[in-house]
C-alpha cells in the first residue's frame, strides 16, 4: 500500500510538471525571419495575441499595436467581422483588417535578413520598408496568424523599353523592326516606340498611376499629333493625356491618371506608345548622334490608396544618326613638278601641291528612291568663290553628284554615283556608330560623320589651227572686192547721167 501511494505521488508530480511544461510551450515566443539575401527591412505590428493551435488563435487579446487596450479580450463581433472576409481578395481583406491596427504607433520590432524577431503567438501585420530598386514595388501588407514565420513578400516588377525603326529610302521594303539605332535624312519623320509592362501585383492596387517620360535632343522635333496608344495591341483614344514641355525638362509625357479606369488593363498588360519626331537642322552629325531617352514612373506601393508613391524604371536610350558629304573642287597645279615630288605625297620639293582649289563650279546632289528614280537633295550649291560644297543631314542610300555649273575653260566632270553605307549597333543599351563608307570616291570618318572627296576638273583643250596668214588674206581680198564694186557702181551712174 505504501508503494502504491508513492507511485501515485510520483505520477501526480509528473502530471504537474507536464502541465507546467505544456503551459510554458504554449507561452513560448515564435520567430519571424526575412528571406536570406534580402536587402529590405520589415516593421512588425502586433494586432492580437492569443493561444495558437495550428492556424487557430484562441483566447484572443489586443496586442501592442491594436486599436483596443493591450491585454484586454477582443470582442466577438470584431473577430466575426474578420472571419467573414476570409474568402475575399487580399486588398479587400486589408480594408477590414486595417480597422484593428494602429499604423501610426511604434512597431514592436523590425526584421531583416541579418536580424530576426521573437514575438508572442498572435496576429501580426508586416510592413515592407524597402529599399525599392528600379522596376520594383513595395509588398502589400502581410497579415497572418504567426507561428514560426519567414516573410514571403508579394511584389511585382514593372518594366519599360524604347525603340526606333530604320528605313533605307533607296531600297524597297527596307523598313526594319524596332531596334536601338537608326539613320535618317534631315526633314524625315522618325518612328519611335515606348513600352511599359504592368507588374504582376497590379490587382493589389486601388489606384495605379503611370507616366511615360520622353526626352529628345535638339535635333529632333516631336510631332504631338502622331501619338497613338495601345493596350495589348488594341488602340485606345481616352484614359490618358499627352503633355508637351512639362516642368521636369522632358520633351513630352503620356500620363495615365489611373489605369484602373481602363477595363482592359490587367497584370502583365503591355502599354505601347508610338509616335514620330522630325530630324531637324539642329541635328548632330556623326557618332554623337541624336539621342532620345525615356523612362516611366508608376505607382509602387499597393498600401497607398492614393497611388501617389512612384517607382521609376531605368532610362533607355535610342540614337538616330545622320551624315554629311563634303566635295572639294580642285584642279591640277601648273607649278607642281611631279619629277621633284621625292616623297610621292602630292607636294613637290618646292612646296607646290599637285591640286589647288578651283572656283566657279556648282553642284547638285540627287538621291535615288526605292523605284530607282533620282530626286534633288536641296538646291544647287553655287557661289563665285566657293570651292568646298557640303550637304548636311544625309541618310544611308544611293546618291548621284552632278556638276551643274562648270568653271569657264574647264571640262564638265561625269556624274558621280556613290552609296553611303553605315553600320551602327541595333541591339545595344549604348548604341554606337561603328563604320561609315562612301564607295571608292568618298572617304568616311565615323567621329564627325563626314564623307569627303576631292573632285578634279581638267582644263579644256586649245585645238590646233593651220594656214597662218590665210585668214588675213581672205579679209583683205574681201575688202578690195567690196571697194571695187562701189567704184564700178559710181562709174556706171556717171555714164548714164552724161547720156
Amino acid at each position: 500500500m505504501k508503494n502504491v501511494r508513492k507511485f501515485v505521488g510520483m505520477l501526480l508530480a509528473l502530471v504537474m510538471v507536464f502541465s507546467m511544461t505544456a503551459g510554458a510551450f504554449a507561452a513560448e515566443n515564435v520567430t519571424i525571419t526575412a528571406p536570406a539575401g534580402s536587402t529590405r527591412t520589415y516593421d512588425v505590428y502586433q494586432i492580437f495575441t492569443g493561444d495558437l493551435s495550428g492556424n487557430v488563435l484562441s483566447n484572443v487579446k489586443w496586442g501592442e499595436n491594436g486599436t483596443g487596450k493591450a491585454g484586454e479580450a477582443v470582442a466577438k463581433e470584431a473577430l466575426d467581422a474578420l472571419t467573414a472576409v476570409n474568402s475575399l481578395s487580399d486588398t479587400a481583406k486589408l480594408t477590414e483588417i486595417k480597422k484593428y491596427v494602429d499604423l501610426e504607433s511604434t512597431a514592436i520590432g523590425t526584421v531583416s535578413a541579418e536580424h530576426s524577431l521573437d514575438v508572442a503567438p498572435g496576429y501580426y501585420l508586416i510592413k515592407d520598408n524597402g529599399p525599392v530598386n528600379d522596376t520594383e514595388a513595395y509588398s502589400l501588407y502581410i497579415v497572418q496568424v504567426v507561428g514560426p514565420t519567414t516573410i514571403s513578400p508579394k511584389t511585382g516588377t514593372t518594366t519599360s523599353q524604347k525603340k526606333v525603326k530604320d528605313t533605307n529610302d533607296s531600297v524597297a521594303d527596307s523598313t526594319t523592326g524596332w531596334q536601338d539605332s537608326a539613320d535618317y535624312d534631315i526633314d524625315d519623320a522618325v518612328p519611335f516606340q515606348l513600352k511599359a509592362t504592368i507588374a504582376q501585383d497590379y490587382n493589389n492596387y486601388k489606384i495605379y498611376k503611370l507616366t511615360f517620360h520622353d526626352k529628345e535632343g535638339a535635333g529632333l522635333t516631336f510631332n504631338k499629333g502622331s501619338v497613338k496608344v495601345y493596350i495589348d495591341d488594341k488602340e485606345i483614344t481616352s484614359g490618358f493625356e499627352v503633355v508637351e514641355s512639362p516642368s521636369d525638362d522632358d520633351t513630352f509625357e503620356v500620363r495615365f491618371a489611373d489605369l484602373k479606369q481602363i477595363a482592359s488593363v490587367q497584370a502583365g498588360s503591355v502599354i505601347r506608345v508610338e509616335y514620330t519626331s522630325t530630324l531637324n537642322e539642329k541635328a548632330e552629325i556623326g557618332a554623337e548622334g541624336n539621342k532620345n531617352t525615356m523612362h516611366i514612373t508608376y505607382s509602387n506601393n499597393p498600401n497607398d490608396e492614393q497611388g501617389s508613391e512612384n517607382g521609376k524604371t531605368p532610362e533607355d536610350t535610342v540614337i538616330v544618326f545622320t551624315y554629311k558629304t563634303v566635295v572639294n573642287k580642285v584642279t591640277e597645279n601648273p607649278d607642281y613638278d611631279k619629277s621633284k615630288d621625292s616623297n610621292n605625297d602630292g607636294i613637290d620639293d618646292a612646296g607646290h601641291e599637285k591640286y589647288i582649289p578651283l572656283k566657279g563650279a556648282g553642284f547638285t546632289l540627287y538621291k535615288k528612291d526605292s523605284s530607282g528614280k533620282y530626286a534633288v537633295v536641296g538646291d544647287e550649291l553655287k557661289d563665285t568663290d566657293m570651292t568646298t560644297f557640303e550637304w548636311k543631314g544625309l541618310d544611308d542610300g544611293d546618291y548621284k553628284l552632278v556638276e551643274t555649273t562648270t568653271p569657264a575653260g574647264y571640262n564638265t566632270i561625269a556624274d558621280i554615283e556613290f552609296t553611303i553605307r553605315a553600320d551602327h549597333q541595333i541591339k545595344s543599351d549604348n548604341p554606337e556608330l561603328t563604320s561609315l563608307t562612301g564607295g571608292d570616291i568618298f572617304t568616311g570618318t565615323v567621329e564627325n560623320g563626314t564623307l569627303e572627296a576631292d573632285v578634279i576638273n581638267n582644263t579644256g583643250s586649245t585645238l590646233p589651227s593651220t594656214g597662218g596668214m590665210g585668214t588675213t588674206i581672205f579679209y583683205v581680198l574681201g575688202g578690195i572686192l567690196v571697194v571695187g564694186a562701189v567704184v564700178l557702181l559710181v562709174a556706171r551712174k556717171r555714164m548714164n547721167d552724161e547720156k
